[in-house]
């Protein structure tokens, strides 16, 4: 890449996977101002597929690459990730890309005490402080939802709270399974159990998709899955620690979108509360970097 050294090409792809993750959150958004959100989650995860199969068949992992050692444990965290999506599709039909990313990021600042509750990992001053500026910017969105009336908007805050608290317990979870588990193995029976999960949905109302539906699904799909793997391989070029604060580039990216293909832009308050959320996940980020 360029003459880089695997430090920097791991940050390189880095950011490159918070683009595609933001790209899939804002094809989400535009899919469900008309598509039901169980019909999305099946075409986002059997979509997915496809690179990640991909993925394995160029490392010379497939099909040798899916062998588990305990598939009770892909299971439960397939189940509760097909929930947590759920949820995040949820937030991301009511809310701004930008506010329901900054409510994501909850996630691996909810992950820490949960991690000192389940795993005995010690709970600093950090983390107590982290947790308190994520909330109060919770606070915020909340405050600023009050005033939007008729837009579902508190719902899609619900949603994406639910969605940061389960995603906490999948990490945790995810994190066990490392253990013996290979990350493509996990996210491919993710993707089959969260595929399987939206099309039980199909009798409820499924719609016939347009032109601009389907094109929005399969950029979802294929841009989840791709940074799927864009992220695995970061990690293998640069330590996790070092690569976690460029994840929140992905706000950068989120409020262009917003901004520039759906017209829609979060209040004084709305953007109080985004960088409150977002300043609590950098702390943690950076604490990792120390420990």
């Amino acid at each position: 890449m360029f003459g880089l050294s695997q430090f920097h090409k791991g940050i390189a792809l880095r950011l490159l996977a918070a683009l595609l993750i933001t790209v899939m959150s804002a094809a989400v958004h535009g899919a469900a101002k008309t598509v039901p959100v169980g019909q999305i989650m099946f075409w986002r995860s059997a979509l997915a597929i496809v690179p990640i199969i991909a993925y394995l068949i160029y490392l010379g992992q497939f099909p040798h690459g899916l062998r588990t050692k305990r598939p009770g444990l892909h299971v439960t965290r397939s189940l509760f990730g097909a929930f947590s999506m759920v949820l995040s599709f949820v937030s991301l039909a009511y809310l701004p890309v930008a506010n329901a990313q900054a409510l994501a990021y909850l996630a691996p600042v909810l992950t820490l005490p949960l991690a000192a509750l389940l795993l005995g990992e010690r709970l600093t001053m950090a983390v107590i402080i982290a947790v308190g500026l994520g909330f109060a910017g919770v606070i915020a969105l909340l405050w600023e939802a009050l005033d939007l009336q008729g837009q579902g908007t508190l719902i899609g805050i619900a949603a994406g709270l639910g969605y940061a608290a389960t995603m906490a317990f999948v990490r945790v979870h995810t994190k066990r399974m490392t253990e013996s588990e290979s990350s493509s193995a996990i996210a491919f029976y993710f993707a089959i159990v969260a595929a399987l999960a939206g099309l039980v949905t199909l009798p409820f109302g499924w719609i016939s998709l347009s032109a601009e539906a389907f094109g929005w699904l399969v950029l979802a799909g294929a841009s989840g899955g791709i940074g799927h793997i864009v992220a695995n391989e970061a990690v293998a070029r640069a330590p996790v620690s070092a690569l976690a604060p460029f994840d929140f580039t992905g706000m950068v990216w989120a409020l262009g979108l917003d901004l520039v293909i759906f017209a829609q832009f979060p209040g004084a308050l709305g953007l109080v509360g985004v960088a409150c959320i977002t300043g609590a996940a950098l702390l943690v980020s950076f604490r990792g970097q120390r420990t």
